[in-house]
């Protein structure tokens, strides 16, 4: 083989690299056009639905008769709107605590594809026992089996105690850690439970 059949071989693989990187990254989407993205699937996701922007000063009118499940309403819990929470069953006779151990059972949704009209087909570990291998050490940010979780799902156990319900609302920013990156927002039900020693 002649010198230039291998130099033009070498620059058609040159050129034919070059087309392949430069349209894949003319695909991929930057990290504040995926933060666009994740809000406006979490606008459009509380449009429908009834929202409070202050929590209450007494943490037992976040539920009442009238207001419970479904008619309950998302509460803004961080002033940048990371979290909402809307409490399915409070109970507060026994709160948690700094350094606590709380196990939790958990079921989400993919908001991004709900709003994009995607099937969904929620996700997490809801149907095991109450007590399990999930859990976390409440405000614990040094341990990485506490922070794995993300701390959005640590948020409401500041108004609500062992044995409560929520659902939340949930951005990447306090989302699982491993997932951050990928702005897509949730929708999740978190159930909190008492070790049994």
């Amino acid at each position: 083989m002649g010198r230039k059949k291998i130099y033009r071989i070498l620059i058609s693989m040159a050129l034919g690299t070059v087309f392949l990187v430069t349209t894949g990254c003319s695909k991929s989407q930057s990290y504040s056009e995926l933060l666009r993205e994740e809000e406006k699937a979490v606008n459009w996701y509380l449009a429908g639905k009834n929202v409070a922007l202050e929590l209450p000063e007494d943490p037992k009118d976040l539920i009442t008769m009238e207001m419970a499940g479904e008619e309950a309403p998302f509460y803004k819990m961080d002033v940048d709107g990371y979290v909402y929470m809307q409490v399915v069953k409070a109970d507060f006779s026994e709160m948690v605590s700094e350094g606590d151990l709380v196990y939790f059972r958990f079921i989400r949704e993919s908001i991004k594809d709900l709003y994009e009209g995607v099937p969904t087909v929620p996700t997490g570990n809801s149907d095991y026992l109450p007590n399990g291998t999930t859990s976390f050490i409440y405000k614990n940010t040094l341990l990485s089996s506490s922070t794995t979780w993300g701390t959005g799902i640590q948020n409401p156990l500041q108004y609500v105690g062992y044995d409560s319900e929520v659902n939340l609302v949930l951005k990447s920013y306090y989302g699982f850690t491993d997932e951050q990156s990928y702005c897509i927002p949730y929708i999740i039900n978190l159930r909190y439970f008492k070790p049994e020693y």
